[in-house]
């Protein structure tokens, strides 16, 4: 059990292709778009990403044409789901690019245009929202909870490092909550998808900045319990969700969907090639993320990101999740983040087995179970329903 390993020896390659299927991708076009590349991907991570941005793209560029012919017979929902495989390949391919790497701006570009021309003409339920900060904008999507009369309970769902508010919504915990009468606000923080690529917004270790921020946002809807917003985050959200917790609050329930509690430390095993990287280019791209001119920079940046001695801050539900076989973020962080919640009223920790699946990063391999177990949890912390509502997609 683990990741489908298409490209021998190439683990980065092969989670952006584990992560395609996980968020809709359909095998027959992975094998369409991956048979060409077998070659480059045995030459390295790095090597080869520019073949791989020309096939994915390819391929994104054809569901677009023929969902322009669905779309001129008025058949929109067969459209929409073609356009978000479309906007889900191109967002993989511009992910495994190095900053400034030829074609990386416009393949975004195009997948932001997909994404939202999807998504209206499929009446998806996840409308684009912008959170004001720091005189610019925070882009998130909003999904709103099924069977809520009044003000629901909400979870602010953000991203780890290379990931976007459009693969957040792909990991299909949004549906799963809304399931559950739990809306969800899926945000591309500082650092990631648009706060970076189009306003600038480099990554901050003081995450609490901008969760507070997305909180007071929240709590001035009249569709949101102010009392009952949540926070969850992905990968590296792993770190920076119990970071804000710490120091926000008013949040009433938190989950980590892989545990990242010493990021600083990940950075030295990593130069010294201890772990895997989770995209080509790693050091290109985490100075691009945290704004910084060299690695010295990004070095001392990186320094502060460890949760040590202020997670007792924390006296919220908080659920911890890893998978046993994560390579990379060790097992061992998991314990350390649940070890240290010690005022938390509810701390549990789960980590996902060979025997149920989800042992990869993030659940790479499968995170249907996670996803589930993180839905549930907040159904029952938040005051919605394990056993569901009316309506909805069920992935």
């Amino acid at each position: 059990m683990g990741l489908f390993q298409y490209f021998p020896d190439n683990y980065v390659w092969n989670l952006s292709v584990n992560m395609a299927l996980e968020s809709g991708g359909r095998i027959g076009e992975i094998e369409d778009m991956c048979r060409p590349l077998l070659e480059a991907a045995a030459r390295g991570e790095d090597a080869g990403t520019a073949e791989f941005l020309a096939q994915w793209v390819a391929m994104a560029d054809k569901l677009g044409a023929l969902a322009g012919e669905d779309e001129a017979r008025g058949r929109l929902l067969s459209a929409s789901a073609k356009l978000q495989r479309a906007a889900l390949y191109y967002l993989v391919a511009e992910r495994m690019q190095g900053r400034g790497h030829p074609g990386r701006e416009q393949t975004y570009a195009k997948a932001q245009n997909t994404f939202r021309h999807a998504i209206g003409i499929g009446r998806e339920n996840a409308e684009r929202v912008e959170i004001p900060y720091l005189g610019k904008a925070l882009p998130a999507l909003l999904t709103r909870a099924h069977g809520a009369s009044g003000q629901a309970p909400c979870v602010l769902y953000v991203n780890g490092l290379d990931s976007c508010k459009e693969l957040l919504y792909w990991s299909w915990l949004p549906h799963a909550l809304a399931r559950r009468g739990v809306a969800t606000l899926s945000v591309d923080q500082p650092g990631t998808g648009e706060a970076l690529r189009l306003h600038g917004l480099p990554a901050t270790h003081e995450s609490e900045r901008w969760a507070s921020a997305c909180y007071d946002w929240l709590a001035a809807r009249d569709d949101v319990d102010a009392a009952r917003i949540g926070m969850v985050g992905i990968s590296l959200g792993g770190y920076f969700t119990p970071r804000a917790m710490a120091f926000e609050p008013r949040f009433a329930s938190g989950a980590v969907w892989g545990a990242n509690h010493d990021w600083a430390e990940v950075q030295r095993r990593r130069l010294k090639r201890e772990g895997e990287n989770p995209v080509p280019h790693y050091w290109n791209h985490v100075m691009w993320v945290f704004g910084a001119k060299d690695m010295d920079e990004f070095l001392t940046k990186a320094d502060g990101m460890c949760l040590d001695g202020i997670l007792d801050r924390i006296r919220v539900p908080f659920l911890v999740t890893h998978g046993e076989r994560d390579r990379q973020i060790a097992l061992d962080y998991a314990h350390r983040t649940y070890d240290q919640l010690v005022n938390s009223p509810r701390r549990e920790l789960k980590i996902m087995t060979a025997r149920e699946g989800g042992v990869e990063h993030v659940g790479a391999d499968n995170m249907s179970f996670a996803r589930d177990y993180i839905a549930d949890w907040f159904a029952e912390t938040l005051g919605g329903s394990p056993a569901g509502f009316p309506g909805g997609y069920a992935q």
